[in-house]
């Protein structure tokens, strides 16, 4: 899976896309553990104090905001998924 991330969230990071390979059982938790364990730096910036996301940021899973529309951490990302991270 890819992510693409923007504005403060890059910044942070230090870049703007990464990629990882995370199987055909991966859900937007397991993306965002892979991201934060590459960039620890990462989670204060998008989880809040309870592990939730923060409510400034969004997060598209292709087109879709799993948050709204879908399963949120639960949602499952496929192999060829492209994430987005912004504020």
């Amino acid at each position: 899976m890819h992510w693409k991330l923007f504005a403060t969230v890059a910044d942070a990071a230090g870049e703007r896309e990464l990629t990882f390979d995370l199987g055909d059982e991966a859900t937007v938790r397991d993306a965002l553990d892979a991201l934060f364990k590459r960039h620890p730096e990462l989670s204060d910036v998008v989880l809040d104090d309870e592990g939730d996301l923060h409510e400034h940021m969004t997060l598209l899973c292709g087109e879709t905001n799993p948050f709204l529309d879908g399963r949120g951490f639960d949602e499952p990302v496929g192999e060829d998924e492209t994430l987005a991270l912004f504020p």
